[in-house]
């Protein structure tokens, strides 16, 4: 029987609280597996490549799929590692629902609390599971208190526990008895007011009532049921996909509609080298050989889909909405692609910030074939994944930017184990920017005879300052069809490259460029002299106009045991924080502020032995600001 309708619902965790685990056990549980894998022993589903398996850690987002009666449940299992958190905020954007898993033990950490705040700035339904509840120093009633001050006070326990932090330990659905449905029925009031009306002055709500308004209330992220069990053990589990299915709401989408959806994973044969693209359809449906078109932040790509396969689903040639497919026969498609038009209100758009770290990678081996080898697979890791970029340095140096360390250190062993390239990496700088100052031009000219400039071509540029966040532009003003098509795109196109590293060194952005000189000799002239005397031209108006630096910053959250403000404070002062509000919170105190990136990893150090371990971090991106700027650069010469 195929299923009537479909849930794709995300696992996310704090790293080591249990997800792949739990995964594994609602597959086994279901009949999906006949045997339960193990994360230490890299046997389990969806931890599948080495580094994964290794390591015991998710670096990428999996698929995996079970069926409940007429239900087929997509299960994406997401990173639980910091540095890996965009990794997660792109997966959301694909999901129905999702399961925050905790641990009975180590309770609310840094990393749930981040994942909760995403959650509910994205709205999802979200479940939260409590695991290793048979673990010694599992806890049940204390940590509800924290769950209910640390993540969300709209909680609702389904489960009871018995003989917790013991092998003995159960968890069994709470009876629909008196004491239940008045304290599911006076949460559930605070946003319903015809639910408070039945409350407060009667008749009181059904077992029915209170389950349709549980559902409804959870469909629409305003309470979140939490149920108790053990992943390794099995208990809590049965309770757990029956409010996955009941509670966590599927999508009504249009088939009739024009195909739009998300590609949320690519993965490449390791043999052929073709790529397998995983899409989330929300409307329209997809059939093999159908020509596809792609919209990207640069632009579209078009494809023609050789092959298609249904994640969980019975064979069949039509993907239909709400389902995931895996495409073949895409050699341009990337993580991020979006299928449909891209203007559509709600085509989910990006969820994360640029990398703040940049490392140079150079082989341990200095040879140019390694050298080349090492340039092409960190482009190959990069097409699989927008996450990791790469790019080559003036030199030949080759640049990777990164979200952490963590990342630094997977990226190495992936090298190594699926390359063969033995890597170094340079300790990690913070990724800045460079913004124009003020106006500035420049221009080289040709002349008859020998050109003065070393080119045969002339060209003007001037550079403005745009709108922060506008990125760069290039734009005309001189006469369209003055030069060749393939002189213009050759100005353009090295405009947008030479942009990749101003004056000081770093990126160029929010920059507009004009072209207001233009010049050939329709006997001598090359594109390559145009490609060339750009490049000499826009560095010399950048010098005319100046640029700032800017160095990224981020917002931050902490909250902090009463003992210790006057420390952390003082703290926080000395690493260049500005504390911008201060306030009483639940058992402590609440600061927020700003900070430069770079501090980010002292401060996160430092905090556990400023706190006794009680401190809750949360930062995310802010608007950058000026940096120091360095002063030995000179201006450009025409004549170059």
């Amino acid at each position: 029987m195929r299923p009537t309708r479909t849930l794709n619902i995300g696992i996310l965790a704090h790293v080591d609280a249990g997800k792949t685990s739990l995964t594994e056990r609602l597959l086994f549980d279901t009949g999906t597996i006949d045997r339960l894998g193990s994360v230490d022993a890299g046997s389990t589903q969806t931890d599948t490549n080495a580094i994964e398996r290794q390591r015991g850690i998710t670096v990428h987002s999996a698929v995996a799929s079970f069926r409940v009666g007429d239900t087929q449940v997509n299960l994406i299992d997401t990173p639980g590692h910091s540095d890996f958190i965009a990794e997660v905020e792109r997966a959301l954007g694909v999901l129905d629902g999702a399961v925050l898993v905790l641990s009975a033990v180590e309770g609310v950490q840094a990393q749930t609390r981040i994942l909760m705040r995403t959650l509910r700035e994205s709205r999802l339904p979200t479940l939260i599971f409590v695991n290793k509840i048979d673990r010694a120093g599992a806890r049940t009633e204390a940590l509800l208190a924290d769950i209910r001050r640390r993540l969300t006070p709209h909680i609702v326990a389904m489960t009871a526990v018995r003989d917790a932090g013991t092998k003995a330990a159960t968890a069994s659905p709470k009876p629909y008895d008196t004491e239940f449905t008045t304290a599911v029925g006076e949460l559930l009031a605070d946003h319903d007011d015809e639910l408070l009306a039945r409350v407060v002055d009667g008749p009181p709500p059904t077992p029915a009532e209170l389950g349709k308004a549980l559902a409804d209330q959870t469909a629409r992220a305003l309470v979140h049921p939490v149920h108790f069990g053990s992943a390794i053990g099995g208990q809590g589990i049965e309770a757990l996909i029956n409010a996955m299915v009941t509670l966590i709401p599927a999508p009504q989408p249009n088939p009739t509609a024009p195909p739009r959806g998300t590609v949320f994973a690519v993965e490449r044969d390791a043999a052929t080298g073709h790529k397998t693209a995983y899409l989330r359809l929300f409307e329209g449906e997809v059939t093999v050989r159908q020509t596809l078109t792609f919209t990207t932040p640069t632009g579209t790509h078009t494809g023609r889909l050789t092959s298609l396969s249904i994640v969980g689903a019975d064979p069949s040639p039509t993907l239909t909405p709400g389902n995931i497919g895996k495409l073949r026969g895409l050699p341009d498609i990337r993580v991020g692609d979006h299928l449909g038009h891209p203007g559509h209100p709600n085509e989910p758009g990006p969820r994360f910030a640029a990398p703040t770290l940049q490392s140079v990678v150079r082989p341990r081996d200095p040879g140019t074939a390694t050298a080349a080898r090492l340039d092409a697979a960190l482009k190959d890791l990069a097409e699989q994944d927008p996450l990791i970029r790469a790019r080559t340095e003036p030199g030949g140096t080759t640049s990777v930017f990164l979200y952490g360390e963590v990342q630094k250190e997977v990226i190495a062993a992936t090298l190594a184990d699926t390359y063969g390239i033995e890597a170094v990496f340079e300790p990690s700088r913070t990724v800045h920017t460079e913004r124009p100052t003020t106006t500035g031009e420049f221009a080289g000219e040709m002349h008859r005879g020998p050109a003065p400039t070393g080119h045969w071509a002339t060209v003007g540029l001037r550079v403005e300052p745009a709108p922060y966040g506008s990125g760069n532009t290039f734009r005309y003003e001189t006469e369209l069809g003055a030069l060749p098509r393939a002189f213009h795109q050759a100005v353009e196109e090295t405009v947008h490259d030479a942009l990749r590293t101003g004056p000081l060194g770093w990126a160029v952005t929010d920059c507009a460029v004009t072209l207001v000189r233009s010049g050939f000799d329709s006997v001598m002239s090359t594109a390559g002299d145009f490609r060339a005397l750009t490049r000499i031209v826009l560095e010399g108006a950048l010098h005319d106009a100046g640029t700032t630096l800017y160095e990224p910053y981020r917002t931050f959250e902490l909250e902090i045991p009463p003992a210790s403000l006057a420390t952390v404070t003082g703290r926080l002062t000395s690493l260049g924080a500005l504390i911008e509000e201060s306030a009483a919170a639940a058992g402590g105190w609440l600061l927020r502020g700003t900070v430069a990136a770079r501090r980010v990893a002292a401060i996160e150090r430092r905090l556990p032995g400023l706190t006794h371990g009680e401190a809750v971090w949360w930062s995310r991106p802010a608007k950058d600001r000026p940096a120091p700027r360095p002063t030995n650069q000179q201006p450009p010469r025409a004549d170059r």
